[in-house]
This record gives C-alpha cells, sequence and structure tokens, in this order.
C-alpha cells in the first residue's frame, strides 16, 4: 500500500542518508508507486536544497552544517530512541540536579521522569520544560537566550553563561555525530557553544546516541571523546569508535529495542 506523501519523503531521505544515493525504479517499486511520483519527491527535495538529482536518482546535497528539521527527526529511529531514553532514565535518582539537552532522544528520557520526585531539570529546550512543568516535584529551569524557531530551544550568549554559573550532578548530552577522530560534532555553532558550557557545568556527562550518528562528522566541534562518562545507545559501535571510547574510559550501556513491545533489554560493556 503506498505511503503518505510525509513518510515517503521521510523514507526517501533516511535512503540517501544511508546510502548516499538512490534510484528512481528502486524506490518507485519499494513505495508502490509511479517513478512520476518519485521524480516529483525528487524536484521538491532539490528545491528545498535536500537532494542532488542525476541520471536515474539522486543524492544527497546535506553539508555537514545541514540539520535535519526536529518533524523529520522525530520520525526516525523511533524504537531506538525509546529504549535509549528508557535505559538513561534509570540513571536518575530522586534528588538529583540533571541537564537535559535538545533533541528527539532527550525528550523520550524527559516523558520518562513525569511522576518522579525531587529533581531539579535545567533545559534550553520548550519542548521539554513544557513537558516537566506541571510536575509538583520536579523543578524545572529554563535559560535566557534567543529562541530557536522550529527546535523550540534557547541559544546564544545569555544561555551559555546561565550554564556557566551553575553545578550539576548529571548532563544528558545529545549530538549531531560521535567520530573516533573528530569526538562529539553539532550542526549549528551555536548550539555547540551552549553544550560545551553545559559539559563543563557537569559532574557527570552522559552521552545519548543510537547507531545513526557513529562515525560522522557535524559541522561544529563540541568536545572530546574523553568529555563523556557514560554513552546509552542501541547497538555496538564499530571497532573503530569502539576503541576510542574504551581508551577514554567511556562506559557504554547498550540497549537492544524490542519492536513487538517497544520495551529493550539492556547489557554493559
Amino acid at each position: 500500500m503506498p505511503m503518505v506523501t510525509g513518510d515517503r519523503i521521510a523514507f526517501i531521505l533516511r535512503e540517501i542518508e544511508d546510502h548516499g544515493s538512490v534510484r528512481v525504479v528502486d524506490l518507485a517499486q519499494r513505495l508502490h508507486v509511479s517513478d512520476m511520483t518519485i521524480r516529483r519527491d525528487f524536484a521538491d527535495l532539490e528545491e528545498k536544497g535536500l537532494v542532488r538529482r542525476v541520471h536515474g536518482g539522486a543524492v544527497s546535497a546535506r553539508g555537514r552544517s545541514f540539520e535535519p528539521s526536529i518533524m523529520l527527526r522525530q520520525s526516525e529511529n523511533l524504537e531506538a530512541k525509546a529504549a535509549i531514553g528508557k535505559a538513561a532514565a534509570e540513571l536518575i535518582a530522586d534528588g538529583d540536579s540533571i541537564i537535559l539537552d535538545i533533541g528527539t532522544t532527550t525528550m523520550e528520557l524527559a516523558g520518562r521522569l513525569v511522576g518522579r520526585h525531587n529533581l531539579t531539570v535545567i533545559t534550553p529546550s520548550l519542548h521539554i520544560a513544557n513537558l516537566l512543568v506541571k510536575q509538583p516535584d520536579i523543578r524545572v529551569i529554563l535559560p535566557g537566550g534567543i529562541i530557536r524557531h522550529g527546535e523550540l530551544s534557547m541559544t546564544g550568549d545569555l544561555t551559555r553563561k546561565a550554564f556557566e554559573g551553575l553545578y550539576v550532578d548529571r548532563l544528558f548530552l545529545g549530538v549531531a555525530a560521535i567520530d573516533s577522530q573528530a569526538g562529539l560534532s553539532e550542526y549549528n555553532w551555536d548550539d555547540a557553544l551552549v553544550k560545551q558550557a553545559m559539559i563543563e557545568s557537569a559532574k557527570e556527562v552522559i552521552l545519548l546516541a543510537d547507531a545513526s550518528k557513529f562515525g560522522k562528522v557535524a559541522f561544529a566541534r563540541v568536545a572530546p571523546i574523553q568529555a563523556v562518562h557514560q554513552m546509552v545507545t542501541d547497538q555496538s559501535p564499530p571497532a573503530g569508535l569502539q576503541k576510542a571510547l574504551s581508551e577514554a574510559g567511556v562506559v557504554v550501556r547498550m540497549c537492544i529495542p524490542k519492536k513487538m513491545d517497544g520495551e529493550s533489554a539492556k547489557q554493559e560493556d
């Protein structure tokens, strides 16, 4: 049965992200639509600067500073993000002060905190703040700054300076990419500066990253791998990244998503 347009576009973008290029004929067969429909999708995506059409198909036009919209990211790797959010929530004790970074995976973690007691949550995410603001036993602190439209997150010097004056137990960090050589990186330079300040303010840094982030490099450097104490993920990292994490002393907590019931089995490397 053919996908609706939004799901079809998300599928095409994921295929290009995973494989670098796609062919009209292959996509038309897999999505049960006509070649003309796929070509129209390519034209729309090319107009938005997301792909470049070539003979018989399309290739990625994304540079390292391209940031997929939050709506697109919310449709990707759903089982993995849910499993990571569940496992990360288990690392939080009542009485903790924590920073929750922006992002769809930290949103999954935030949802697991509903009903928890005696927590202080500092977040630059308006989405997360809105989710937790009515929880009577959670104190929510939103730093000042400039609101990024679409992302609905706080950024800029005011946000960075707010974190420079704080000391918290744990930071749950999200990044665009993690690479054995380049370390942690992000699409947006202003976001990278805020993340650096959050890292400096935290006693423990816990990275939340699904396998789609492995072996990639985004536009702005955030920190070396050595800045991370633990990483919660859904798959074992590739050999080069696993070696770098081990040498940096990072504890890797791997959560295997179960697609049938949404739960996950955990193991620690």
